[in-house]
């Protein structure tokens, strides 16, 4: 390479370090200071580029990947994107099972990007055979020379985040964050962030965003998992029907549940006002905002940091798509479908 010309070797090399973007429009009228950390500015579009590529070096730090390694994930779409990527740019074939909850965007994104994919059936328990749990388990046990990356039980999901995105928002916002708010699936991102936040300074507000149909926010206040809270939900990447050893609730202050259909509303609201093409759980997020602005959580002095996990471009079939919504029954006296904008020229 010329000693003239400015590149990076690839793109692995721009994974973090991504923006914090101040809110406004969506926000308005809220007392406190409101930022956004934008995971869809890595390359991937989303946070899971973090712990793909940092999973897979330490793997290969220990020697568990091997030149013809297969790389096995269970994901909801964005991890697995991460993992192919990565895996694509360090020559390793890469399986993934992923729930059929997931928009068709993500699973052709996963195809377009070498992955072989199995679609698994969403509204199956944990441990039934046909799970995407069950089937990645399947798979990394008939694959020889192959590595399952586990990320619901997976230490180095947290650690990921404990190295990389933490130590960011505290330099960001100078070291003045009094709460961080984050959308809850393994954990792995709340978690890391909180354990380094926590550390800089423990009166840091760490704020959970779990579904309504996931056990998350009720083991958090129990330390029980209630088999009556699951039921099916539409919004991906966020809630689980089973505990993640990724997620250390002792670092989270509070959960709040929101639904999918505020959630999507939200999503498509913070995109119209803010500029920003966000997806489905960045529209949780800000919709937990909301929620906490109403109970009084934040006061003038207030710093809230909110991750915004991904791209909208991978929802472009689901809470970007009038007929998606209209299916889902999302359109209704307060929520009226946008009126239309585009006109054909005949």
């Amino acid at each position: 390479m010329s000693s003239g010309i400015q590149s990076v070797p690839n793109l692995l090399s721009l994974v973090g370090n991504t923006p914090l973007i101040e809110l406004k429009k969506i926000v308005a009228g809220f007392t406190g200071n409101f930022y956004a950390k934008w995971e869809a500015y890595n390359p991937g579009h989303s946070n899971k580029d973090r712990i793909a590529l940092h999973i897979i070096q330490e793997a290969e730090r220990q020697g568990l990947i091997k030149e013809n390694t297969t790389i096995i994930e269970t994901t909801s779409g964005n991890t697995g994107f991460s993992l192919a990527m990565v895996s694509m740019i360090k020559g390793y074939d890469c399986i993934l099972a992923v729930s059929s909850k997931s928009s068709e965007d993500k699973i052709n994104m996963l195809r377009s990007m070498g992955a072989k994919v199995y679609v698994c059936p969403a509204n199956v328990k944990a441990d039934d055979p046909r799970s995407y749990y069950q089937v990645a388990k399947r798979i990394h046990e008939e694959t020889k020379d192959s590595i399952y990356i586990n990320q619901y039980f997976n230490d180095l999901n947290a650690q990921a985040h404990y190295n990389t995105t933490g130590p960011e928002i505290w330099k960001q916002t100078n070291g003045e964050i009094t709460h961080l708010v984050a959308c809850s699936g393994t954990g792995g991102t709340i978690s890391g962030c909180a354990k380094y936040l926590k550390e800089q300074n423990p009166n840091i507000r760490i704020i959970g965003v779990d579904a309504y149909g996931s056990v998350l926010k009720k083991y958090h206040e129990t330390e029980e998992l209630d088999p009556k809270e699951i039921y099916p939900y539409r919004i991906e990447g966020l809630g689980k029907n089973l505990i993640p050893t990724a997620t250390n609730f002792d670092v989270i202050d509070k959960f709040v549940k929101v639904s999918d259909e505020e959630s999507a509303h939200t999503a498509r609201e913070t995109t119209k006002k803010e500029g920003m093409f966000v997806g489905y759980t960045c529209g949780a997020a800000v919709q937990a905002i909301k929620e906490l602005a109403a109970e009084g959580e934040f006061d003038e002095n207030s710093n809230i940091v909110a991750i915004f996990p991904d791209h909208g471009s991978r929802y472009m079939s689901k809470i970007y798509s009038d007929q998606w919504m209209k299916e889902q029954g999302f359109f209704d006296a307060d929520h009226a479908k946008d009126p239309k904008k585009v006109e054909y020229i005949q």
